[in-house]
């Protein structure tokens, strides 16, 4: 096949795509300084900015002196350009919140979220979308995308496909079912909750400024973003990440997936109250998932049965980490999930000595583990990432439609002014 013939139009494209990518993830930022970082020339800079600004997309955002001449106008990408909505749907409830271009929340919904099928799923979605846009007194207009965060793995293609065998879902066109169910045609954009996860600690928390991270979500569910060079590996099907469906007890403990032995079942929410409920006869006391966990950490301080179900935990914990730090070689682990930083701010001592004991020693000496710093929104946050990346991949024709993209780091070497 030949390759493909660039054009004027897709160099320009590419440099005001590299130019607002630079402003959204380091400004405010002088023209000289876009220059420096880009690599593009100061004509180019000064051309593609000034087309930026009169689309609304960039505003003026104060100035600096500069030395020995006039002050330095500083550029940034304008909050106020659009908004964007981040749908976290969790196995007992979802969580919709409303941000703006620089991600700052608007408005946000918890719902309870009760085993119902894919359809009722979809309905209470596009109702509390619209519930947030409309607490958050935006028009609806306004809104660019609609990123949605779900358990289990995501085919990519002509419309999204969820495979969730905890949740009881295989090949559900959930993106079709939202659209169906919503009154407005919002671009949708749906992908795996750790995956979103990921890619938020690596803009705006954790991973941010490392290329090769592992960040790990643990909540009723157990995952991981494996990110490397800028983009999350995906596998064949999309469906790498699913860590917490790798064998960590040989004919161990029977997983949600049909499974045995799965790390989920040891270190998931659910798996690891299920495992004190064995030891002790009796379940804690807890109006739901979260609760319940929080109640074991505070018991394990007078009760030995909830002490030793943590530190069992903290090490399955850290013989799972164990096996990324060994299969990927990152230089960073980050934990997160709800329950990742529950056990993580109670625990950390423990699961970082279980994963030195479990690892390698040359790639372990390479790698720091630290917690999420987004805490529990980090699914959501990541989740409206999605279409800000598509924004800022399309960005020579913003209210344009969008494939999905996969953002990675922006390419700065070609200049068209």
């Amino acid at each position: 096949m030949a390759p493909k013939r660039t054009t004027v139009r897709d160099l320009r494209r590419q440099n005001r795509s590299t130019l607002l990518s630079t402003l959204f993830f380091d400004g405010p930022l002088s023209r000289y300084e876009l220059s420096r970082l880009s690599g593009l020339s100061a004509a180019t800079v000064s051309n593609v900015t000034g087309e930026l600004v009169d689309d609304g997309l960039v505003v003026e955002a104060g100035s600096v002196d500069s030395d020995g001449g006039r002050p330095r106008v500083l550029l940034r990408v304008n909050p106020a350009f659009g908004h964007v909505v981040g749908v976290d749907v969790g196995e007992t409830g979802i969580k919709v919140e409303l941000f703006d271009l620089a991600l700052t929340q608007l408005a946000a919904f918890d719902h309870a979220l009760s085993p119902s099928s894919p359809a009722a799923v979809a309905s209470l979605i596009a109702s509390a979308v619209r519930d947030v846009v409309d607490a958050a007194g935006v028009p609806a207009s306004t809104v660019l995308g609609v990123g949605i965060g779900v358990p289990g793995t995501v085919e990519q293609g002509a419309t999204a496909v969820v495979h969730a065998p905890t949740i009881g879902w295989d090949g559900v066109r959930l993106e079709e079912l939202v659209a169906s169910a919503s009154d407005s045609a919002w671009p949708l954009y749906v992908e795996n909750g750790a995956k979103t996860q990921g890619q938020a600690e690596m803009w705006f928390g954790a991973g941010r400024g490392a290329r090769h991270v592992v960040i790990v979500l643990i909540g009723s569910g157990v995952g991981a973003a494996v990110v490397t060079d800028g983009g999350v590996y995906r596998g064949a099907t999309s469906s790498a990440g699913e860590w917490g469906h790798t064998t960590i007890v040989y004919g161990g403990r029977p997983c949600r997936c049909g499974a045995s032995g799965c790390l989920e079942a040891y270190v998931g929410a659910e798996g690891i109250l299920d495992r004190y409920r064995k030891a002790r006869g009796r379940a804690l006391a807890g109006t739901d998932e979260q609760s319940t966990v929080h109640a074991l950490i505070e018991a394990a301080a007078g009760s030995k049965t909830a002490a030793r179900v943590l530190e069992e935990t903290a090490g399955y914990l850290g013989a799972g980490i164990a096996n990324l730090v060994n299969l990927f070689n990152p230089e960073r682990i980050v934990l997160g999930g709800w329950a990742g930083l529950a056990l993580g701010a109670h625990q950390l001592d423990r699961i970082v000595a279980a994963t030195r004991a479990h690892a390698l020693r040359h790639p372990y000496e390479q790698i720091s583990i630290e917690l999420g710093r987004l805490g529990p929104d980090a699914v959501a946050v990541g989740a409206a990432t999605l279409p800000v990346a598509a924004l800022l991949d399309r960005a020579a024709d913003p209210r344009k439609p969008a494939p999905r993209v996969d953002l990675a780091a922006p390419e700065r070497s070609t200049q068209v002014s």
